[in-house]
């Protein structure tokens, strides 16, 4: 039977813009440089304030709240998110939306439009570069979107919300502070070079975080963890948390997790612009985790043809035992809350009881996987 191949051909806007930005904002850094002088705070401050409006507004906007819904926003932010992430020139929020929820139902497979699964660079940039009649979107599977006035007024208009947001104001704050000199570094700084340095940056989720790092959440797909790639990622390089644990707000879930995205979700929520986020609770990341890194260990002992029947029954022991502390110190938690004066040292305690029954659980999973490792070298040496 003739395998139906979709037609390919080069997106020539996309392909002229990705290309040209970059050398445009190398001749604007020497001719600024030439005829100005060195950059300044200025222009610095510029850089900073667009690359940090822009791009966040596609790791928060674009990413966490409109293709997953992981919070809800008030419609000032919906609107600035709007008017900057078109700043970014990454497309419409219902355009950029249709292809990742696209990317996370079909993840590395032949539907997924970015799937890393053919390469660094086509995930990167390449499919950006060309058209493929079957990712051509329908927009079906964004229904929810198209509800928001702004989001359509954006979708229709994003050309020209970009070119205001990511081009004219940068320009215009720097003549406005400094003259037609600081204009010029706003328009490089603010403008190309920022633009550049955010597409990059957002590409590096669908390309590297696709590519190296660690798994310790899941193998189902080419997700990974990447502490340094979420330095330049605004907090989304913790990748295969993300795909485990979709709906979360947070891509670096404990307190210590570089997240830029995460802080300025958690800010704009206590000054209730943001509400209703979700969390996935500790139970189920923690048991996920403990399965993972199982599942490692396990494959190396019948890689040595070692029985690894013993370890799974105490594993699922172990497992049962933490997904009950777990939801019980997350239910005390919630008890103290609530709880009175009088009431609230008993159930200090009691957290207390739990959180060392939990400690006990984890020391022995140590010995557990130690006992494993050592197995392992046993019949390695």
């Amino acid at each position: 039977m003739a395998e139906n191949v979709s037609s390919v051909k080069v997106n020539w806007l996309n392909t002229i813009f990705l290309v040209i930005t970059p050398i445009l904002a190398v001749l604007g850094l020497i001719l600024d440089w030439s005829y100005f002088g060195a950059p300044g705070l200025l222009e610095f401050v510029i850089f900073i304030l667009f690359y940090y409006a822009c791009g966040l507004s596609i790791t928060v906007g674009y990413h966490r709240l409109f293709s997953h819904r992981s919070h809800e926003a008030s419609w000032p932010l919906v609107l600035f998110y709007s008017i900057f992430g078109a700043g970014a020139f990454q497309n419409s929020i219902i355009e950029w939306c249709s292809d990742h929820r696209n990317h996370h139902k079909s993840t590395d497979s032949d539907d997924d439009p970015y799937s890393a699964s053919r390469g660094f660079w086509y995930s990167h940039m390449g499919w950006i570069l060309i058209e493929q009649d079957k990712f051509q979107n329908d927009f079906s599977n964004v229904k929810d979107l198209e509800q928001s006035k702004i989001i359509r007024w954006q979708h229709r208009n994003i050309f020209l919300i970009g070119a205001f947001s990511g081009i004219i104001a940068p320009a215009l704050l720097g003549y406005l502070i400094g003259g037609v000199s600081s204009a010029i570094g706003g328009l490089v700084w603010g403008g190309l070079v920022r633009l550049v340095f955010v597409h990059h940056g957002t590409f590096l989720i669908n390309s590297a975080a696709h590519i190296w790092g660690t798994q310790p959440y899941s193998e189902e797909n080419s997700s990974k963890d990447s502490f340094w790639l979420a330095f330049l990622t605004f907090g989304e390089g913790y990748h295969n948390f993300h795909h485990t644990f979709q709906a979360d707000y947070r891509n670096g879930h404990k307190w210590y997790h570089v997240d830029p995205s995460k802080w300025w979700i958690g800010i704009f929520s206590m000054l209730r612009l943001k509400s209703n986020l979700k969390k996935t609770p500790k139970h189920s990341i923690e048991v996920a985790k403990l399965d993972m890194k199982f599942k490692k260990t396990a494959n190396k002992l019948s890689s040595k043809n070692i029985d690894v029947s013993i370890f799974e029954k105490q594993v699922d022991n172990y497992r049962k035992s933490m997904r009950a502390c777990l939801f019980e110190i997350h239910k005390a938690r919630k008890e103290l809350k609530e709880a009175m004066k009088n009431q609230s040292e008993s159930i200090r305690e009691k957290i207390v009881e739990i959180k060392l029954s939990y400690k006990q659980i984890k020391d022995e999973l140590r010995i557990m996987f130690k006992e494993m490792n050592q197995q392992y070298r046993g019949i390695s040496v």
